[in-house]
């Protein structure tokens, strides 16, 4: 029989090793030529963690665990295959919030045997379960809302000094845990309240916001994980905490940095809530044939396209390479720009682009891409919206003043490919529609890619 002290050992080193696969996995994730490899190593470095855990010594429950990682295993099994492309924020949105869940209950147990644990730990295990459980609730909410489940934003006066004192009363209680005096009606009332507070939290963000507020939650999860791994010494979900936690702060402030908005604006502002400005654009939207439009970039010099959500939604991605491959066999120099916050997640049109086979080469993301705009003949827009809206440059009184944006206004001629006449997620009217220079080309998206590709081959 092994002695405890070395099998605690020997624990401990397969969990660095589990650690170090999280980190390799995440490196790897962080380009898309390699990030099919580093969802392996990653699923392999948590394969070994859940391993060894059984082996840890005195535990108890094995059959509770063995159904749970099968059950939890099926699920994930069978959403991971049958959802879409469109559908991967929301489920990452659910996915994240069972994370943040699942530290919030390894908190509660420890802080309901808080005989056992001194200061220190308490207070980390009652600032995993606030952390966790705000991300919890506030990531179903997000899930909801990307879902269509939730199409109303909810603002109401006074609503900052409610979550405000609900903040309060749960640090409150969180310091008086930290002391080791845990009654079980202030538990219920601290977990109560922090799970209401990140309902109340998302509630009235808009649904153009909730990619940073999903990468935001996801560092709240990886942070709740970090404080519980030190509550039960476990080397694997500190390390794997602390990186998930830092990777997500720093997803955020980029994704913020994107849109030219503090992180306090995109939670406090209830931006995309209600429409603001931009209502008074002058002109008129001018529409375009699929024909006309094949014709003017089959002899175009230079085309860039900008994808956006409502490709995704289209499925238009393998059409639009059908069509951009018969573009360069006339001699058409293409390339696709991303913005940052493109779809409703980062890298939503990467991956799209190369599931349709888009080599990496031609996808170039807003600084390498908008001196190319100037010198370009069309800039065909399909899906997207904020990201190209003038105002952002010109409109101080736009809600997106400042933002960063696509310059596909600045190319000779613009041509926007759009299901209708409405405005974006965020609800804000586009000046680029309306510009002297652009042309609107309406329909569902994968179908207009078609009729653009048979207006090439006609061409001969």
């Amino acid at each position: 029989m092994i002695p405890e002290n070395l099998l605690q050992t020997a624990i401990q080193a397969a969990y660095f090793v589990a650690a170090f696969l999280f980190i390799i996995g995440l490196r790897q994730m962080s380009s898309p030529v390699s990030a099919g490899r580093g969802i392996v190593w990653a699923g392999i470095g948590m394969l070994v963690a859940t391993l060894v855990t059984f082996g840890w010594p005195d535990l108890g429950n094995y059959t509770l665990m063995t159904a749970a990682i099968f059950i939890g295993g099926i699920l994930a099994w069978i959403t991971g295959k049958r959802v879409q492309m469109t559908g991967m924020p929301q489920m990452i949105a659910l996915y994240n919030g069972m994370g943040g869940g699942a530290a919030a209950c390894i908190g509660a147990l420890e802080l309901l045997h808080a005989e056992q644990h001194g200061h220190v730990v308490l207070a980390l295990a009652a600032a995993g379960g606030l952390i966790g459980s705000v991300s919890f609730s506030g990531s179903l909410i997000a899930f909801a809302k990307l879902q269509g489940l939730i199409n109303k934003s909810f603002i109401y006066a006074g609503q900052h000094y409610m979550n405000a004192a609900l903040m309060a009363a749960a640090v409150f209680l969180g310091v008086w845990f930290a002391w080791g005096d845990v009654p079980g009606h202030l538990l219920i009332a601290f977990f109560v309240i922090v799970l209401l507070l990140g309902v109340l939290m998302t509630l009235p963000i808009g649904g153009a916001d909730m990619p940073v507020v999903i990468s935001l939650y996801n560092a709240l999860t990886g942070l709740a994980v970090g404080f519980e791994g030190f509550v039960l010494n476990n080397a694997a979900m500190i390390i794997a905490g602390t990186v998930v936690g830092a990777a997500g702060t720093m997803l955020t402030q980029l994704m913020a940095k994107a849109m030219n908005r503090s992180l306090a604006n995109v939670l406090f502002s209830g931006f995309g809530a209600q429409q603001e400005a931009g209502d008074d654009v002058e002109g008129q939207m001018k529409p375009i044939e699929a024909n006309d439009a094949a014709v003017m970039m089959a002899y175009s010099q230079k085309v860039v396209i900008v994808p956006g959500y409502g490709m995704a939604v289209a499925q238009a991605q393998h059409k639009i390479w059908e069509f951009v491959q018969l573009l360069e066999e006339r001699g058409v120099e293409v390339r696709f720009a991303i913005h940052p916050v493109a779809g409703r997640m980062p890298g939503h049109m990467n991956v799209l682009l190369a599931e349709a086979g888009v080599p990496y080469d031609k996808i170039f993301d807003l600084d390498e891409v908008n001196s190319d705009f100037p010198q370009s003949d069309v800039a065909l827009v399909i899906g997207a919206n904020d990201v190209v809206n003038p105002d952002a440059r010109t409109n101080k009184a736009s809600p997106i003043y400042g933002m960063p944006i696509l310059d596909a206004d600045r190319a000779a001629n613009c041509i926007v490919i759009k299901r209708g006449q409405g405005k974006g997620f965020s609800g804000i009217q586009n000046k680029l529609f309306f510009a002297d220079n652009t042309k609107m080309l309406y329909g569902d998206g994968q179908q207009v890619c078609a009729n653009l590709v048979q207006g090439v081959k006609q061409l001969g």
